[in-house]
């Protein structure tokens, strides 16, 4: 269902706001749930599988984040030329980086003192944009075919861990490891490495030919099921015998259900292969479906998924503050939510948090409280066109 009265995609905004959703409810459990303090919620010896899949279906955020970054550029770049949208690319890319190691980084830990930096996802995708800058000026077929290598090749380099601190293993570590670097008293955590980020990204700009206006709609959806399905049974046959794209093997559990969840249990950091497949497949066949049938029912995640910058950043901050409170109320000190690590890693917080159920109640509580102010910042948005700033939050 393509929306030409607005030029908004209804069914990218709906991706978009349900994955927003999720990666709420992922973070929230990252500061609220008292067993996130102990253990991997994919760690099979010890999770439950309500737990596993709380985590799993968090999964998707990341992938469609950056599958529609891309996406997104090639829509801004229809009323550009190349050189318009390199520079555009660039400047959202260096800002986009700058919100990380700030605005995001403040967000995670309230200690401004922090001599760290984390590297995630906002991070991956400014990168990617400051990469697609230069892609976008290959032939096509030259980029697609770097992509697919990048999506396709990359758990090839696996084995390839450096041991030296030199700045050539430095920007290894930047392209392929997740890892952390020491810079003498300063610390670099490198948590989305860039190769397979940028091979999605460079997927999803050319994806984006899919919403011209002139596009066959039944092309289109034809197209994004049978991807979405082929992606699916290419992870299927490679997981099934753990050929390749992933490199924890999945092994037979004392149980069906954990058989399967040990089957499903795919690498994020970096991204396997098949987590990519598991991912992106299924993201394509929701789109055919939000395009196939009407989902205006769903207007507050439509409108979700237009600010989807605001939401990141307020997400962030709302749920640290309501942790902090909570924290304090069940007998823990306000400092002791001021972080020198990710929280779920820091010594004195084991003891704190919740069962699960109030997990999903603080989940839910606090996405009711930041949807009134995302519908408010996309009125202002909206009635606010000509203010460049906009564009950037």
């Amino acid at each position: 269902m393509i929306k030409t009265a607005t030029k908004r995609i209804v069914s990218l905004d709906i991706l978009k706001g349900l994955v927003m959703i999720l990666m709420t409810l992922d973070h929230v459990r990252d500061y609220f749930h008292y067993d996130a303090f102990f253990y991997d919620p994919t760690d099979l010896s010890q999770t439950s599988p309500l737990l596993f899949m709380t985590r799993f279906v968090t999964h998707f955020c990341a992938p469609v984040f950056v599958m529609l970054a891309g996406t997104s550029a090639f829509l801004v770049g229809r009323r550009m030329s190349k050189n318009e949208l390199s520079v555009w690319l660039l400047k959202r890319g260096f800002w986009l980086i700058l919100v990380e190691v700030t605005i995001v980084r403040f967000a995670w830990n309230f200690n401004p003192t922090l001599p760290a930096i984390g590297l995630g996802v906002i991070w991956a995708i400014g990168a990617g944009m400051i990469s697609l800058a230069l892609f976008i000026r290959l032939p096509k077929y030259i980029s697609l075919g770097l992509a697919a290598l990048m999506r396709f090749g990359h758990n090839a380099l696996d084995g390839f861990q450096p041991q030296s601190n030199d700045f050539i293993a430095f920007v290894w570590k930047l392209l392929h490891v997740r890892s952390e670097v020491l810079f003498e008293a300063f610390k670099v955590r490198i948590i989305y490495p860039i190769i397979p980020w940028l091979g999605l990204m460079i997927v999803g700009y050319y994806f984006g030919a899919l919403y011209k206006p002139d596009f066959d709609r039944q092309k289109r959806l034809r197209i994004l099921l049978y991807s979405g399905i082929s992606c699916l049974v290419l992870f299927f046959g490679l997981r099934y015998g753990n050929l390749y794209g992933e490199p924890a093997p999945w092994l037979p559990q004392s149980s069906g259900t954990y058989s399967f969840l040990s089957f499903i249990n795919v690498t994020k950091y970096p991204p396997s292969l098949l987590y990519l497949l598991i991912t992106t497949g299924p993201s394509l066949i929701f789109l055919y479906l939000f395009e196939r049938f009407d989902f205006s029912w769903l207007n507050p995640v439509i409108i979700i998924g237009r600010v989807p910058m605001f939401w990141y950043i307020v997400h962030l901050y709302v749920i640290h503050i309501v942790a902090t409170v909570a924290a304090v109320l069940t007998g823990y000190k306000f400092s002791d939510m001021i972080l020198t690590n990710f929280i779920s890693f820091e010594p004195q917080l084991k003891g704190y948090g919740f069962d699960l159920w109030a997990v999903y109640l603080f989940w839910i509580g606090i996405c009711l409280f930041l949807y009134p102010l995302s519908r408010r910042y996309d009125q202002y948005k909206r009635a606010n066109r000509d203010k460049w700033w906009l564009s950037y939050l």
